[in-house]
């Protein structure tokens, strides 16, 4: 594949989607930074396992203080006296996992230390297939932040959401296609208890990620 001669960010957690857009971003762009951000999260062992992630990957990396929006936005990853739901979403109301304005803010300060690189592209991992009812992971609010961000500093970016469109097997697809499944399976962290890997195996995100890697495996072993 060849590269874009241009240079990218990717906003990284350090869990399956971020991490498989970083390997997607690495296939493609010139030079790949990360930016995490420390919001006094339950699940903060990420922060660390994003560290050790962008460092066995060569990946400039740098982790922001956005400790306001905990502060702002309490919740189930938020405060630990709210425990997480552990229903699998329905899509049709709004999980107390949801972090009012969380994907706003982390794309707008992404665009910001982007510009300050002189990076025009932006990568995040929202997903609008597995919507687990959190109105910021829709499409139509990435492009729309796209423009108001393009307005808001005079600057040409261009947020991608390689994503979007895909549910959870589709995701451990991509990751496979890229030759990291068995990294994205093993190094990441996407459990809300804070478990690396498999995680705790009953948190939504470990339901939805466990369901995502069965499907997957099956529908490979069918072919």
């Amino acid at each position: 594949m060849e590269k874009i001669g241009e240079d990218a960010l990717v906003v990284f957690s350090g869990g399956q989607d971020s991490t498989t857009c970083l390997f997607w971003a690495l296939a493609r762009f010139r030079k790949v930074m990360a930016v995490t951000f420390d919001y006094g999260q339950r699940h903060k062992a990420e922060i660390d396992c994003a560290r050790r992630i962008a460092a066995d990957l060569g990946v400039e990396h740098q982790v922001l203080d956005m400790a306001l929006l905990n502060q702002l936005a309490p919740n189930s990853l938020t405060r630990m006296d709210i425990p997480v739901d552990e229903a699998i979403p329905d899509g049709k109301s709004t999980p107390n996992s949801y972090v009012e304005g969380r994907n706003m803010l982390f794309l707008t300060f992404a665009a910001i230390v982007a510009k300050t690189h002189g990076i025009r592209h932006i990568v995040t991992g929202v997903c609008e297939t597995d919507f687990s009812g959190y109105p910021d992971c829709r499409d139509v609010f990435v492009k729309s932040l796209n423009v108001t961000l393009n307005l808001a500093m005079d600057y040409q970016f261009v947020l991608h959401t390689p994503l979007m469109w895909l549910d959870k097997a589709q995701t451990w697809g991509l990751a496979d296609s890229l030759g990291r499944l068995d990294y994205v399976r093993r190094r990441t962290l996407t459990c809300y208890n804070g478990i690396p890997g498999d995680g705790c195996g009953h948190c939504p995100a470990c339901t939805l990620r466990r369901q995502g890697l069965n499907n997957y495996l099956a529908s490979r072993k069918s072919c």
